[in-house]
């Protein structure tokens, strides 16, 4: 698996590149701002890129959308309870965007995402968002921002709520084996096994 993560945007935001070695197919997921550098970077793997999925509609996710899709022609994935984020927010005061793009997918728990040789399941966690969402695949989490290095997602926003969060958080991602590397959408990378023994907000 091609894996390449970009920080992008006034909030240090991550944006992952995931690719199939076989077929040089690819994703993206959550191309919050930077176009040209995920563009470029994009180029520099040579991926053909299929399919833009985002974690959750959050502004600092979401800006780079319109850029990315009109450049790659890539189909666009969110789940159906945070679709309206992209049909309400308007950032052309903070990205100079018109939104919404076009959305070709609405996502929920359980589904399939194939991309090449690669192969993701749809885990909904909600908590920091409605239709907050994370990536299982090839031992693998795209967490987006439910679950952080020692740390977890914001619950002040409107729409969120803490005690979904830690259900999703305990049910979903507990669950999973400890060597499962964790990519979030914010910070540096970790595991569940770390998450697990040490995050101060997983403690009981």
């Amino acid at each position: 698996m091609i894996l390449k993560k970009l920080v992008v945007g006034p909030f240090a935001s991550n944006c992952y590149i995931v690719g199939s070695e076989s077929d040089n197919e690819g994703m993206i997921i959550d191309p919050g701002a930077s176009t040209e550098q995920i563009l470029s970077s994009i180029k520099e793997l040579g991926l053909n890129i299929r399919l833009i999925v985002l974690t959750h509609g959050h502004m600092d996710h979401i800006g780079g959308v319109k850029g990315v899709k009109e450049a790659t022609g890539a189909e666009l994935a969110i789940h159906s309870d945070d679709a309206r984020f992209l049909r309400r927010l308007s950032l052309s005061t903070v990205y100079n965007l018109s939104f919404p793009p076009p959305l070709e997918r609405l996502l929920k728990d359980g589904d399939s995402i194939d991309i090449g040789g690669l192969h993701f399941t749809v885990l909904h966690t909600p908590g920091h968002s409605p239709g907050g969402i994370c990536l299982l695949g090839h031992g693998v989490l795209f967490s987006g921002d439910t679950l952080f290095n020692y740390g977890i997602g914001r619950t002040d926003f409107p729409g969120s709520s803490h005690n979904q969060l830690m259900d999703s958080i305990s049910t979903k991602l507990m669950a999973l084996p400890d060597d499962t590397v964790v990519c979030p959408g914010h910070g540096s990378d970790t595991t569940i096994g770390t998450e697990r023994r040490g995050n101060p907000f997983l403690s009981t």
